[in-house]
């Protein structure tokens, strides 16, 4: 389906590809290349980053990418996670950009959030989503990102502190959207860094006074099956407690 509205948010999607021989690689990339079509709001444009790896740059060059604005970067050094990334904010044209992994969607409604708190929190430079998680065979599996809402774990509601990250480390970027020129000024991903960078970078920008704020899901539409099973069960859960407690994130055997 193609996006016919007219409104636009300024920001370019970084996608990093290193092969194509990942299992299951077109189905997914598929998948996040349809999230990012149908966006409520236009977006400025894609910029893949990948590898020399012949199949890889035949299977992108024969892609139909319209009605996206997508450059194709092929990238010549080491290709991990941070210098594709590095590489793809470079190239990028956007007042802002946002992270995607192959293997992972946006929700439609992303953008047009991420517009709508940009413009009411003009003094905030990133947005986490609230990240869907699922098990191997697909199965939703719980959230990622919402910690900044529970109370003990962020002094301002939905905002990612620095303290928060010595509190609870549990945070994710994909899908995160972020000021080019914050990303940039404060050096952008560290290249020698192959595990730990996405809570190395959160650490270094909030450490930088970085407001990172995470967007609760806001939609017309009513929450999916899996979502109702969700709260209900998170409800069934505290309902035999009088009094509040803790909030854990751990499995529970309750």
């Amino acid at each position: 389906m193609e996006n016919t509205n007219t409104e636009y948010f300024n920001v370019s999607v970084i996608l990093p590809i290193k092969s194509k021989i990942a299992m299951d690689f077109e189905d997914y990339f598929s998948k996040a290349m349809e999230s990012i079509k149908n966006q409520k709001v236009a977006i400025n444009e894609l910029v893949i980053v990948h590898t020399e790896e012949t199949a890889l740059k035949e299977f992108l060059n024969s892609y139909d990418f319209s009605p996206i604005n997508t450059k194709l970067v092929e990238f010549k050094g080491e290709p991990n996670f941070g210098n594709q990334i590095n590489e793809g904010v470079r190239n990028a044209s956007s007042e802002w950009v946002s992270f995607l992994e192959f293997d992972d969607e946006y929700a439609n409604i992303w953008f047009k959030n991420v517009k709508r708190y940009s413009e009411a929190y003009p003094e905030v430079g990133g947005f986490l989503p609230i990240v869907v998680d699922v098990d191997e065979k697909g199965v939703f599996a719980g959230f990622t990102n919402e910690a900044t809402f529970a109370l003990n774990i962020s002094s301002e509601i939905g905002v990612l502190s620095n303290e928060t990250l010595h509190t609870y480390q549990n945070f994710q970027f994909s899908g995160m959207v972020i000021k080019k020129s914050l990303f940039v000024d404060y050096g952008m991903m560290k290249s020698n860094l192959k595990l730990t960078f996405g809570y190395e970078f959160f650490l270094r920008m909030t450490y930088n006074s970085v407001k990172i704020m995470s967007i609760p899901k806001i939609d017309e539409n009513k929450l999916t099956e899996n979502e109702v099973k969700f709260w209900i069960e998170s409800a069934k859960k505290e309902y035999f407690f009088t009094k509040e407690r803790d909030i854990k994130y751990e499995l529970e055997n309750v």
